[in-house]
């Protein structure tokens, strides 16, 4: 089995700055938690609920930026997609909480959600 892929905060942070428009970010948090402010540009979509929703993965053309608090649950997300045959997802290592720590902003709302 190969390791997932991962990016950090600070090369997330430079995508933005450059405005990679082929990315797009997923909050797998509960919503109790995406209430407390998600990284900017971000949708969402609960943990549990990926498994029905593997077609969005599949017909996705960008890289699917996977992020959860501190990087765990979706580093888990993304090796039951890998295992899936979807291999175009990136955890965030560190979470949200390592995007804070960096001193990023936080939104008050996601962008919208996966379903």
């Amino acid at each position: 089995m190969f390791p997932i892929q991962e990016i950090n905060v600070t090369d997330l942070s430079d995508k933005f700055e450059q405005n990679d428009s082929n990315i797009e970010l997923i909050d797998i948090r509960t919503p109790a938690e995406v209430a407390r402010g998600v990284i900017p540009n971000a949708k969402t979509l609960p943990m549990h609920l990926i498994p029905l929703q593997l077609e969005y993965f599949l017909t996705s053309e960008k890289q699917i930026i996977i992020y959860c608090r501190t990087g765990s649950r979706s580093a888990q997300a993304c090796m039951f997609l890998n295992q899936q045959g979807i291999n175009n997802v990136v955890n965030l290592r560190g979470g949200i909480m390592g995007w804070a720590q960096h001193g990023h902003q936080i939104e008050a709302q996601p962008v919208g959600s996966v379903v």
